[in-house]
């Protein structure tokens, strides 16, 4: 069967034509491809409404920041100590007896490890935490404390005692402190000769 060279040639350029629109993109790929481009731009522009709306909240009022001296309330409560009922909290007060406490008992201006500096200390220390006990009696880990600084005031008014006598009855009364001095031990036979002396053995008890 013979064809004809237009024939052909018309039969060649039918199959190029089908080629490519084979590669082509198809309507429904172009339409998901415009919709994802739109998509991306609506996001774009969201986003920066977004940061100018921050920025917006984040720049305070002009008046929120600029004030006048003694516009905020407690500045000098926290400089003197004082509460806003115009008392000083209590650990403000027994800070300033403590060091009032220890000035008055040094020995010398440098003082701070003397047994006369630590008792002052201790004792107001204590009295401090006693009244915080009977506010809180549940308050377990500030009793265990309170009885390892009255062991430890014990044994500074022990070792005082035994060096100076003197400083030990005036550091005492002086502070009001309940104390026994601690005594010498004693021998054998005064520890026992306030006991009595035991009972004749009976004579049917007695080995022949």
């Amino acid at each position: 069967m013979a064809f004809s060279k237009f024939a052909l040639v018309a039969a060649l350029a039918l199959v190029t034509m089908n080629n490519v629109n084979a590669f082509a993109p198809s309507h429904n790929m172009i339409a998901r491809q415009q919709a994802r481009a739109q998509q991306q731009a609506f996001v774009s522009l969201s986003l920066a409404e977004v940061d100018d709306s921050e920025g917006d909240i984040d720049s305070p009022a002009p008046e929120d920041i600029i004030l006048n001296v003694g516009d905020l309330e407690g500045e000098a409560d926290e400089a003197d100590g004082t509460e806003d009922d115009g008392e000083p909290p209590a650990w403000y007060t027994s800070q300033q007896r403590m060091d009032e406490l220890r000035n008055q008992y040094r020995r010398h201006d440098t003082d701070t490890g003397s047994p006369e500096y630590q008792v002052a200390g201790m004792t107001e220390r204590i009295a401090y935490l006693t009244k915080h006990l009977q506010a809180h009696p549940k308050d377990f880990s500030t009793r265990r404390g309170l009885v390892a600084l009255v062991n430890k005031r014990r044994r500074l008014l022990n070792y005082l005692f035994k060096e100076d006598a003197n400083r030990y009855v005036e550091l005492v009364s002086g502070l009001g402190i309940r104390h026994k001095a601690p005594s010498n031990v004693p021998d054998r036979t005064e520890k026992y000769s306030r006991f009595p002396q035991q009972k004749a053995v009976k004579k049917h008890l007695v080995k022949k």
